[in-house]
């Protein structure tokens, strides 16, 4: 992953990194379509869970230097979550689609829902549009100072 210069904060990593589920359940595949919409979008660039997962160094040390680090999940079970937390990392937002209704097994991942998952997540960023940078910046409210 490359830097960006002039985002970011702390002398932390300079961008939005988002780790999707891709499950094989209905919303692992709305998690991942959304974190690829997201990548395209320009709110964030998505990278490899599994790798965060299998604690492959250099992707684990992109996510703990990420400027802002998004983790989606898809099912209750939190894989994403746990795999980011076990690779020792502990200043992330976690989006769990549970949590703002979707659930397992009753969740066609068609456009719409890619889109309200996606648009939530940029909430969660501090995005006010779709082409946003994916820069955290003082005074946005994402936890830089």
């Amino acid at each position: 992953m490359s830097a960006e210069s002039g985002c970011g904060c702390a002398g932390l990593g300079t961008e939005t990194v988002i780790l999707s589920c891709s499950g094989s359940a209905d919303v692992g595949e709305v998690a991942d379509q959304s974190a690829r919409l997201l990548t395209r979008e320009r709110a964030g660039n998505m990278a490899c869970l599994a790798g965060v997962g299998a604690r492959i160094e250099g992707m684990v040390k992109d996510a703990k230097e990420a400027a802002t680090l998004l983790v989606i999940d898809g099912c209750p079970t939190s894989c994403g979550k746990k795999a980011v937390e076990l690779a020792g990392i502990k200043m992330f937002l976690h989006l769990q689609l549970r949590d703002i209704g979707y659930q397992k097994g009753s969740t066609p991942p068609k456009d719409e829902t890619i889109k309200i998952v996606a648009a939530r997540a940029r909430l969660m960023l501090g995005e006010t549009s779709a082409t946003g940078s994916g820069c955290c910046e003082p005074g946005q409210g994402c936890g830089c100072s």
